[in-house]
């Protein structure tokens, strides 16, 4: 006797889903385009005109990246419209360090079981990143695969490419004297929460608590989008004097600065610079973690460095300030290896 034909969306796989997906986002890709925008969402590849964007001579830089375990929060508390905004800074803050602007952007979401509203408002957050980043959300891909997840989670991957002229590539030119400007971060970002999810539960503490440091719940507090730094950097880039950029992501401040500067040179940076902000003065103290450990876990209140020439740095200081930055002066470049700290954080 013959069996009874299966389907594939009785294997766990909704096509129609995944196409309503592609319809629903079209809107909010749409408002993304950009100068070199050359097609929309649907397509089996998405096309980009460089020339069209303004460049003669380009070249091309690539970044990925995820969201990490704060997806787990955002999963486990239903707060999905920020981790978009994550994914891409992730990836934008990086390409900005190269020197180059980021052009266009494309997404992998992979679910055991698309749910189209949550979908659509992580895609959506995606979009809201790229419009502040000045990138096209450009393409993607929906991959719903039952049993590889758990019900309810998914997972983010993104993929940025930016492009500048030739010869115009970051770092360079770095030398002994140049100032340290910290700009603020907007929280713990998106490094570091394995571990903050484990002080969480060492706190006794769940999502929808008041949170310790802030107003509102402990849960959304820790979901804060990280900041974009995109424009304001590009900004500086362009007036000149910057000489390298240094996004801090995992590793903190000890182990992403040392990776934008050449051999026999180090910085120096005084904690007392900048205050420790309530987030992360309530992990140090819940975790009980060494100065050592902050500074190479988390960002602890700095998001991103700028290097700049010693007579630029004022000026620099001002424009970043003017584009909505909180600059603090952290030290200097000098001669050695690695990242020398004095006073403490606090």
């Amino acid at each position: 006797m013959q069996k009874d034909g299966l389907t594939y969306a009785q294997a766990g796989v909704d096509i129609d889903a995944g196409n309503a997906l592609v319809e629903r986002i079209k809107p909010a890709a749409k408002r993304t385009d950009r100068p070199g925008t050359m097609s929309g969402l649907g397509g089996f590849g998405a096309l980009f005109d460089l020339k069209a964007a303004g460049y003669s001579d380009p070249v091309l830089v690539a970044a990925t990246d995820g969201v990490g375990t704060k997806l787990r929060i955002a999963i486990d508390t239903g707060h999905l419209d920020g981790v978009g905004i994550d994914l891409v800074a992730m990836c934008v803050n990086d390409l900005v360090c190269q020197g180059a602007e980021p052009l266009f952007f494309l997404d992998y979401f992979a679910t055991g079981k698309l749910a189209l509203d949550e979908a659509a408002r992580v895609i959506e957050g995606i979009a809201a990143g790229c419009e502040a980043s000045g990138a096209a959300l450009i393409g993607g891909e929906t991959a719903e695969m039952p049993g590889m997840y758990s019900a309810g989670d998914f997972d983010l991957a993104g993929f940025a490419v930016g492009a500048m002229e030739r010869g115009t590539a970051l770092p360079d030119g770095v030398a002994e004297g140049d100032a340290l400007l910290g700009l603020a971060s907007d929280g713990v970002h998106s490094n570091g929460y394995s571990l903050v999810r484990r002080i969480v539960e060492r706190a006794g503490l769940g999502w929808d608590d008041t949170a310790p440091f802030s107003e509102g719940s402990l849960g959304a507090a820790l979901l804060a989008p990280t900041r974009l730094y995109v424009k304001p950097v590009l900004a500086a880039i362009r007036a000149g004097g910057v000489r390298a950029l240094a996004h801090i992501t995992g590793g903190g401040l000890t182990e992403n600065l040392p990776r934008v500067l050449p051999d026999g040179l180090g910085a120096e940076i005084d904690l007392g610079a900048w205050s420790l902000p309530p987030v992360f003065d309530w992990l140090k103290r819940e975790g009980g973690l060494e100065q050592g450990e902050m500074l190479k876990t988390f960002n602890s209140g700095i998001g991103m460095v700028v290097v700049v020439s010693a007579e630029r740095a004022e000026a620099i200081e001002a424009l970043l300030a003017a584009e909505g930055e909180t600059v603090h002066r952290l030290g200097r470049i000098t001669a050695g290896q690695g990242v020398a700290y004095s006073g403490t954080l606090s």
